[in-house]
């Protein structure tokens, strides 16, 4: 696959490209307050901006290479980290690790984003808000692009990715353990470059002086939630079936959590989605590589209705 050339953003490190600036807002959940890092790329005074939510154990970083490429043609792209995860803050009732909060906490970021509509970039979990937030009435959402999920989890899916979140070590000796980690549990992203392994291996940790030992930047207790009938038994038909937005659904030809079966079955519920599959990948595509980003980026700049 082609790396992506970097034309935006702060100059790019080895490790990638950096975004233009970061901010916080301060979300609230039933057990207190708390902090929702997110990343902000391009022009800040973008009428549409583009917010590229990451899957359950990953964070806003994962969207580097995608937001500096639509950052270079105007869009201003916010990739927030969901509470628990890369720079927010923790909840302290793992229980509310679940879909309402996670919702609750896009949809204050939006509001504080000051724009009547948005963009949405999914992977997984956050496919899965995506398509919440756009099937509810008055959706701010302009369209919407759902990376390797759909309205229902297959079992064989969630155990896979529950046995991998159990089993995460807490910390790691070095960014060279972290890497050769991710190459293995991470292995349905395909085939990326060194440069995109190193990038995802950098941002997943943080260094503890205390420890001596990089610590995984998310939290424990999100295995716990994992548990939650919110993960285990959804069903979002009520919500696919409602949005009436432009949709774009990827699905990774390998993937055991979107299916060949599930996607057709989503396309043919809703006529306003359409699908598009990336060979060599599982589950997610991880939306770093040229081609990959051309599909959203195509799909985001068009003035046609459909994908």
């Amino acid at each position: 696959m082609l790396s992506l050339s970097r034309r935006a953003g702060k100059p790019a490190t080895q490790e990638g490209p950096e975004p233009d600036r970061n901010g916080s807002i301060r979300g609230l959940s039933l057990s207190g307050f708390h902090e929702l890092a997110y990343v902000d790329w391009g022009p800040s005074e973008a009428e549409i901006p583009v917010v590229c939510i990451h899957g359950l154990s990953r964070q806003g970083r994962d969207f580097d290479y995608l937001a500096s490429d639509l950052a270079a043609t105007g869009r201003r792209v916010v990739c927030p980290d969901l509470v628990g995860r890369g720079r927010s803050g923790r909840l302290r009732n793992a229980n509310e690790y679940a879909l309402p909060q996670y919702c609750a906490d896009i949809n204050a970021l939006i509001a504080h984003l000051g724009a009547k509509q948005v963009d949405l970039v999914g992977t997984s979990l956050g496919g899965l808000i995506g398509i919440i937030l756009a099937g509810l009435p008055g959706t701010p959402i302009r369209r919407l692009v759902v990376n390797d999920i759909g309205p229902y989890l297959p079992w064989s899916g969630l155990v896979r990715i529950g046995s991998y979140l159990s089993s995460m070590p807490a910390d790691f000796g070095g960014l060279e353990e972290v890497e050769s980690y991710l190459r293995e549990v991470l292995a349905p992203f395909g085939d990326l470059s060194d440069e995109h392994w190193t990038h995802l291996a950098r941002h997943s940790v943080a260094w503890h002086p205390e420890r001596g030992r990089y610590v995984v930047l998310w939290d424990p207790q999100i295995v716990r939630a994992f548990r939650n009938p919110w993960h285990y038994s959804i069903d979002l038909w009520k919500y696919w079936t409602a949005i009436k937005v432009p949709i774009l659904v990827l699905r990774g030809t390998e993937s055991d959590l979107l299916t060949v079966d599930l996607a057709r079955e989503m396309q043919d519920r809703c006529l306003f989605a359409r699908i598009r599959e990336i060979e060599g990948c599982g589950h997610a595509p991880p939306l770093m590589c040229a081609d990959q980003i051309k599909l959203v980026s195509d799909f985001l700049s068009s003035p046609r209705s459909f994908a």
